[in-house]
């Protein structure tokens, strides 16, 4: 079992939910329970579904919540795009977080 919080993937996503909770405050409050919600979420699994494999008891365990992870941020990327064409973020903010995204995949 390893500290989560010594790995570089794990403060990259979690720097990442930082910035995505800030990133949506702005969206429209009728897209609170809707997009809104569903970034955070999906940005937030990443670092979480990290955190979790590493308190498992063998590396396939943990090799299967990092492949959690990638599917997050794979729904990330999908949710960024749409932020992007509703024009809740501008394009530098989208290309910004999505090449974050992109690197911690």
């Amino acid at each position: 079992m390893q500290d989560f919080k010594n790995l570089k993937v794990w403060q990259k996503s979690h720097a990442l939910t930082l910035e995505m909770y800030k990133a949506t405050e702005n969206f429209p409050g009728n897209e609170l329970y809707g997009l809104t919600s569903q970034m955070r979420r999906s940005c937030a699994s990443i670092p979480a579904n990290i955190a979790e494999g590493c308190g498992r008891n063998s590396d396939p365990e943990f090799a299967r919540f990092l492949a959690i992870s990638m599917g997050s941020a794979a729904e990330l990327e999908y949710h960024l795009l749409l932020a992007r064409d509703l024009g809740f973020i501008t394009l530098a903010n989208y290309e910004k977080l999505n090449k974050r995204t992109a690197e911690i995949k």
